[in-house]
């Protein structure tokens, strides 16, 4: 007897890591089970999970995998690019393995996952979780991001598809979304930047997008961030359990 495929769970929480799994996901019109992970209380650190994630961060995810045995998966950029080489059989969020885009998003997925995100992690970090102030890692970090979107504008300025890798949507966009949507948590005027704001219009308006984008919890980081008072008092609850966090890593 064959495998039962596609036999998923996602285990998330609403971040711009976690949405990037939930919207591949519904962007290939598969089924999953979600798993919401409540990092709050460091539901990460927890044996069974360290079992699917030895680092103990979201996303995970798990699936039958061909010989019938289940497969753990982790890290955002490994999971995406499973679920294509397993699922998109017919490219519609990728591109034919050896092909010139093929690689072309391969570059971008690492830009992403290399660049962009740990950089703007660490602003939001420094702007938002850190227990003081400290000027120079919020300018550092926060500039580091804003190169890094300078970066996306000046390529996206050049696409005749409007997506950073040939005529489609791919999981590059898709990898990018979310921090980008989260642009101004970070304390970036996405105004700045009018080729890469359009393009994250245009990824919101996809059906998997908008599914994709509220899984486990909604995604409400644009009307938070249209609030000075609003953002601080989110930052503020969220302060509390990453120094928490931080404390318990640090005995381990």
């Amino acid at each position: 007897m064959s495998a039962q495929r596609p036999d998923i769970t996602l285990y998330t929480t609403q971040t711009p890591n976690g949405i990037k799994i939930s919207i591949t996901l519904e962007e290939l019109g598969l089924p999953y089970k979600v798993e919401k992970i409540d990092i709050t209380k460091n539901t990460q650190k927890e044996a069974w999970f360290l079992a699917i994630n030895p680092n103990g961060r979201i996303p995970a995810l798990t699936d039958t995998f061909a010989d019938g045995q289940s497969i753990r998966l982790f890290e955002s950029g490994s999971i995406q690019q499973y679920l294509v080489e397993q699922y998109d059989k017919d490219h519609k969020i990728s591109f034919p393995a050896g092909t010139r885009e093929h690689y072309e998003m391969n570059n971008w997925i690492f830009f992403l996952n290399a660049g962009v995100g740990p950089m703007q992690g660490q602003a939001n970090h420094f702007a938002r979780y850190a227990p003081e102030k400290i000027q120079y890692g919020i300018s550092r970090y926060t500039n580091e991001t804003r190169r890094l979107y300078s970066v996306l504008d000046k390529h996206l300025a050049g696409s005749a598809s409007g997506y950073l890798v040939g005529d489609r949507c791919s999981i590059a966009d898709i990898a990018h979304w979310g921090w980008v949507a989260a642009a101004a948590w970070a304390g970036i005027e996405i105004d700045e930047f009018p080729h890469l704001k359009a393009w994250e219009e245009r990824l919101a308006a996809r059906d998997g997008v908008e599914r994709g984008r509220h899984v486990p919890d909604p995604h409400r980081i644009k009307e938070l961030s249209k609030d000075k008072n609003t953002m601080e008092k989110k930052a503020e609850e969220g302060r509390k359990w990453v120094q928490a966090g931080m404390a318990a890593d640090a005995k381990r």
